[in-house]
């Protein structure tokens, strides 16, 4: 197979989960730039209705989607196979963050957080992979995981932190599981990346924005390439996953962090 058809993943059918702003929308701009054909599902309503004037062309849908909803699971996977006939790709990358210490923590946030970053995760990953199985050409699923998955990164992030932790030990579970129908699970580790809201004090956290600008530069002091990442530097390993490249990987975790876990 030649080099540029090792990458070529047009022609594709893929959903995105938080796709609308950040680190999902860069990834559906690149799958979109690959000649994909991209459902872009997000809780945000008023972000989604600007995405396809946002990407300027390709085919891509939206849907407005709660992932902690049950209802949502299986209508995700029927608007998908609906608007482009079929689903190669799912990447679940939905995912929230309220920096809210343990000590402080109450039952309803922590329940919240497994919900959205991994108990609706898995139960997408589940009609997804059926989908795929049904459809007999295998497929790939691809988890947007975290660094801290592997090590935490600063107090007030325990939810978020063990719920991460989750998404990789489910990637490893699921690959085995779906494996025999061809179907490759992998999950991504982004490292501190710039998005819309990465300044902006988070829910709960009593940080004021100075604050968390200063945090953030204490941050990113500590990274060895002394920048953070941008959705970008995400999407482009997703493209990767996604094509013929990544054959002979499931089960596998990509850290894409500016080495901050050496640091």
């Amino acid at each position: 197979m030649a080099t540029k058809s090792v990458f070529d993943i047009s022609g594709k059918a893929a959903i995105v989960t938080g796709g609308a702003l950040g680190i999902g929308f860069g990834i559906v701009t690149r799958l979109v730039e690959a000649g994909v054909e991209v459902l872009v599902a997000d809780v945000n309503k008023e972000a989604l209705e600007t995405v396809p004037n946002r990407l300027k062309g390709g085919k891509v849908r939206t849907l407005v989607l709660d992932i902690s909803k049950e209802e949502g699971w299986e209508k995700t996977i029927k608007a998908c196979v609906s608007d482009f006939g079929k689903l190669d790709i799912l990447v679940n990358n939905a995912g929230i963050y309220p920096q809210v210490p343990m000590l402080k923590m109450d039952p309803a946030t922590f329940d919240k957080v497994y919900a959205i970053n991994l108990k609706g995760l898995a139960f997408l990953s589940k009609a997804a992979a059926l989908q795929m199985i049904k459809q007999g050409k295998g497929g790939r699923i691809i988890n947007i995981a975290s660094i801290d998955s592997l090590h935490p990164s600063m107090v007030g992030l325990a939810a978020y932190d063990s719920s991460k932790g989750g998404v990789w030990s489910f990637t490893k579970n699921f690959a085995v599981e779906v494996a025999p129908h061809g179907i490759l699970v992998n999950a991504i580790a982004p490292g501190g990346i710039a998005t819309e809201g990465t300044a902006q004090p988070l829910a709960g956290s009593g940080f004021t924005e100075a604050q968390m600008k200063e945090m953030m530069a204490g941050f990113t002091a500590r990274i060895p390439l002394k920048r953070m990442g941008d959705p970008d530097d995400i999407a482009k390993v997703v493209l990767f996953l996604a094509s013929d490249a990544a054959n002979y990987m499931t089960g596998s975790l990509m850290v894409v962090d500016g080495g901050m876990l050496l640091s």
